[in-house]
Order: C-alpha cells, then sequence, then structure tokens
C-alpha cells in the first residue's frame, strides 16, 4: 500500500521515516519530495509497505503524531490522476490567474474578469496596470474624460 505523509519537519531524512514506518512492518520504498529549485524537502513524502494490514495500522497509529515538533498527517495515498499536473499556469491558465491568457483571477497577459493584466476586467476606474494596482503595463487613464484614452505611453 502506498501511503502519503505530509507536514514532515523539512529536516527529516527518508532513512528516518523508513524506521518509523519499520516498526509497522516491512518498507519497500520512502521517497520525500524535494523541492527541484531549493533542494529543499517540500515536507511531504511517500511510503510504500508489502503488508495491507500493517499499513493500515502504521496509518492508523502515526496519523497526528508527533515528529521532531511537528504534528504529520497520514493517510492512503490517492492514486495519481490520467494527465499529470493540475489545471492553472501555462499558456492559458485555467482560472487561476497565471499564464498568459491569466483565467479568471487577473494576472497573467490578458487578466481574466478581475481587473489587471494587459486586457484585463472592464476597464472602468483608475486601476492601470499590469496584474492590479495602481500604475503597471498600461498607464492610460481610466474612464473618466473624454479624448483619445491612449494618451500616454
Amino acid at each position: 500500500m502506498n501511503i502519503f505523509v505530509g507536514s514532515l519537519p523539512f529536516k527529516i531524512e527518508e532513512s528516518e521515516l523508513q524506521e518509523i514506518f519499520e516498526e509497522y512492518g516491512e518498507v519497500t520504498s520512502v521517497k520525500i519530495i524535494m523541492d527541484r529549485a531549493t533542494g529543499r524537502s517540500k515536507g511531504f513524502g511517500f511510503v510504500e509497505m508489502t503488508n495491507e494490514e500493517e499499513a493500515k495500522k502504521a496509518i492508523e497509529e502515526l496519523n497526528n503524531a508527533e515528529i521532531e515538533g511537528r504534528t504529520i498527517v497520514v493517510n492512503k495515498a490517492e492514486e495519481k490522476k490520467e494527465g499529470g499536473r493540475p489545471a492553472g499556469g501555462g499558456f492559458r491558465g485555467g482560472n487561476s490567474g497565471g499564464g498568459f491568457r491569466g483565467g479568471n483571477s487577473g494576472g497573467g497577459f490578458r487578466g481574466g474578469n478581475s481587473g489587471g493584466g494587459f486586457r484585463g476586467g472592464d476597464r472602468g476606474g483608475d486601476r492601470g496596470g499590469f496584474n492590479k494596482g495602481g500604475g503597471g503595463f498600461n498607464r492610460g487613464g481610466g474612464s473618466t474624460g473624454g479624448g483619445n484614452r491612449r494618451s500616454e505611453y
């Protein structure tokens, strides 16, 4: 059974985690997930145990246990969903901002429906800006006054 272990202390080693779980039965693998950019632990990992009953006992007894001052979360790991990474980010950004077109929460090049971005929102008011907030990418004023809206670049 594959077991998810979350809220791990950032300094815990895979060998230490393996020792903890081996008290409940045979452990076939331990993997602490590391951040590629920093090389530091992301604070969660996976433990694989061969015997399902031993794995269930480990989950039952270790969930909400304290390790090095942190209360860990232990439960059966969900199977990895098809399609890889979750939505968001990337070229179109889903509904979570970011990305080239930004979805519905600002950010991104086109900014979605909440202001911000190069073309975002309803263009009303003096909100300026790339990614919300004053100033920014399109420095033209708001919707007050007539004349050329592109008076300033």
